[in-house]
């Protein structure tokens, strides 16, 4: 199972075509189960341009498979530790959104599909499996 963060699908949705959105394209083609945070839905649904993508998004994205962390004050606990953890190795994470979706990642034995430097850095301290 696939967890698609925010980088990802503001590409997508865009039409920019790296290698993380032709992957998204394929997963999605091959019907191959993914998922998104609330977190990735807030973060999305704050970039509309105007109300009509809003309502576009917010239609889209509600359908789509959510995952949350497994406990509300354990799992935030952990996403600290990973900003903690890559601190003390010398890397500043920019977000503390992405410890907690890289936290939810790991709870659920997921691949993250990402196309952001810091899960990169993170992966490299971490056990967090990139797509």
């Amino acid at each position: 199972m696939v967890l698609v963060d925010t980088s990802v699908l503001i590409d997508f949705f865009k039409g920019v075509q790296n290698k993380p959105s032709l992957c998204l394209h394929d997963i999605i083609k091959q019907q191959i189960p993914f998922g998104i945070t609330s977190v990735v839905y807030q973060e999305l649904l704050q970039g509309a341009k105007n109300k009509k993508e809003y309502d576009f998004l917010d239609e889209y994205l509600k359908c789509q498979r959510f995952f949350h962390p497994l406990d509300p004050v354990l799992s935030y606990s952990k996403a600290a530790m990973i900003y903690f953890s890559c601190r003390k190795q010398g890397i500043t994470v920019r977000s503390t959104i992405d410890c907690l979706i890289a936290q939810i990642t790991i709870e659920h034995d997921l691949l993250l599909l990402q196309n952001d430097k810091d899960f990169v850095k993170m992966a490299s301290v971490i056990n967090l499996r990139l797509y």
